[in-house]
């Protein structure tokens, strides 16, 4: 027990030794060079960590889209075949229509195989789940001369979806202006895609390209479904369109441009057969003379564009430029601790190392103390009634009694 207590109560201090050996004097500047070098070349000038960052962009963005197409022998405009046409940073570009025309509310046969029927009683086995195109009523009705399906409630006559249509194959010159302005908080820093150099005359020639026109912010449908290395104007799909600003504020601001990018977001759809591609349903409603309401109901393959902005910020500051300073200057004597591991247990007269780099020295008690002590000592056993004890000084050893 007061062994324990004795080892707690020890100190420890650095001792210096000085091995001129080369091959732990090679490992530890070799160790150092490449922690130095790791701070200096990624931590300062890669990850440019002497800088404090926004990651939090504000960012809006406003689209247009210009392009004629032919469709089933009608020429459409940016209102036929956009939608939303507000100019939102997600927006569709409809690509392929099925219509089902004067639709009024009323009772007709389902459109799809799975109802064909032959009695009511096929029918009635459906009704605890709706129909594809109405409320099933249980009965079986006449399709056509020779076939019967399950009768719905609703919009009649109901949809015939499979219809083969050519694709409005104009859709790939069609051209997307995007402008784009964002703002970083921290630094009360705002910019936008429109840069200096871009002038009306060059608007109106610019299409962007990866190589030549890599800051003109009008681009081509079939270039945009080129880069992102898709072809879906069949069965349409979802592309985003990414506009990243990385700026470093201590350089020049003609140096914080954004940078385009081009991905499938729905990749996953290419993996199955079932819903494959992109596509909605709308109507356009109309009221007859007697007022009747009826309408015209589209199923759209479609294009999405979803126009996406991310981007961060750096500046320099001097609150995380002495943090990782601090830590370079820390992490240099990890190779210290690297070499003394080398050192006392496998290089040979590791015995010897040890002996120069730890030395336990005692506590020196001075002979009066120990006088002292023993007078105590005697006091105790012959029941002296007093209290003693030794106070330790510089001036020498002293007994006191209360």
């Amino acid at each position: 027990m007061w062994s324990c207590i004795t080892d707690f109560f020890t100190y420890e201090t650095t001792k210096s030794v000085v091995v001129k050996s080369w091959t732990i004097g090679i490992i530890n500047r070799v160790v150092q060079l490449l922690i130095i070098t790791y701070f200096i070349g990624w931590v300062f000038l890669y990850e440019k960590a002497y800088q404090v960052r926004d990651t939090a962009i504000e960012s809006s963005v406003m689209t247009k889209v210009k392009g004629f197409g032919i469709y089933n022998d009608k020429v459409m405009d940016v209102a036929d075949y956009v939608t939303p046409t507000q100019g939102a940073s997600v927006f569709c570009i409809i690509t392929k229509l099925i219509t089902t025309e004067n639709q009024v509310q009323g009772y007709c046969p389902e459109s799809e195989k799975k109802y064909t029927c032959t009695q009511d009683s096929d029918c009635t086995k459906h009704l605890n789940k709706p129909g594809s195109y109405g409320i099933l009523t249980g009965k079986c009705v006449h399709f056509n001369a020779t076939i019967k399906m399950c009768q719905i409630k609703g919009w009649c006559p109901a949809e015939i979806d499979t219809i083969k249509m050519t694709p409005m194959m104009e859709v790939e010159n069609f051209t997307i202006f995007i402008k784009n302005s964002i703002r970083f908080p921290t630094f009360n820093y705002t910019k936008g895609n429109f840069l200096p150099t871009i002038t009306g005359d060059y608007i109106e020639k610019c299409n962007f390209d990866m190589v030549n026109n890599t800051y003109c912010p009008i681009f081509r449908v079939g270039d945009v479904v080129r880069y992102a290395q898709q072809n879906f104007s069949k069965l349409g799909g979802v592309i985003g369109i990414k506009i990243g600003w990385m700026c470093d504020l201590d350089k020049s601001d003609d140096e914080c441009n954004p940078s385009y990018s081009f991905t499938r977001l729905d990749a996953m759809s290419q993996k199955t057969a079932v819903s494959p591609g992109y596509n909605f349903r709308f109507a356009k409603y109309y009221k007859m003379e007697n007022g009747t309401d009826y309408r015209t109901l589209a199923k759209a393959y479609a294009i999405r564009f979803d126009v996406l902005v991310n981007g961060n910020a750096g500046k320099f500051n001097m609150i995380p430029t002495l943090i990782n300073m601090v830590a370079a200057f820390t992490s240099v004597g990890v190779g210290t601790v690297l070499c003394d591991i080398i050192l006392l247990n496998f290089l040979k007269g590791a015995d010897q190392y040890k002996a120069k780099k730890f030395e336990e020295v005692q506590c020196f008690w001075p002979e009066s103390l120990n006088h002292c002590i023993s007078f105590i000592g005697n006091q105790i056993n012959t029941k002296t009634v007093a209290h003693y004890f030794c106070l330790m000084s510089p001036f020498g050893v002293f007994l006191v009694v209360c």
